[in-house]
């Protein structure tokens, strides 16, 4: 079976994007910089695309123009064990111009989006008790980044 990769359409900060997204997840890196020649489309010597990873998964940047731009229709979720990733997480990816949206979602500095959530979220929010769910997701819902500690006493009652 083929490895899917995801693409990501840039104006033109697919460098920076891949670089900073290459230091805020760990066992991440810049695998290759494709640059665009005399021929363009875009200047001579700008990346054209990046090939990076994170965390092992492979992603490619483009830098391809102003045509299109990230919308919250796709997201990565970034699953966390601790408040403190969950923290530095949002921290890093709200730097310098991102966004806080609602229920773990935020957008960084180049319009993309992503959802820091805790890893134990689905329990809290799917419990069989209707009651400890709907009070977990009542919190949640009022929520930008999300808080374990105060998930969990909303979830106890």
């Amino acid at each position: 079976m083929p490895t899917i990769t995801p693409f990501l359409w840039f104006d033109a900060q697919a460098e920076e994007a891949a670089a900073l997204y290459a230091t805020v997840f760990p066992n991440s890196r810049i695998c290759d910089v494709t640059r665009y020649g005399p021929a363009g489309p875009g200047p001579e010597g700008q990346a054209m695309t990046v090939v990076f990873e994170l965390d092992g998964l492979r992603f490619t940047a483009l830098n391809g123009g102003p045509h299109f731009q990230f919308s919250e229709a796709i997201s990565f979720v970034v699953p966390c064990e601790t408040q403190d990733e969950i923290d530095a997480y949002w921290e890093k990816l709200t730097a310098n111009g991102g966004a806080p949206s609602q229920c773990g979602w935020l957008k960084d500095r180049f319009g993309l989006s992503w959802q820091i959530v805790p890893t134990v979220l689905p329990e809290l929010i799917g419990d069989r008790d209707p009651d400890k769910a709907r009070r977990a997701t009542e919190a949640m819902l009022k929520m930008t980044k999300l808080d374990i500690a105060e998930l969990r006493r909303a979830h106890a009652g």
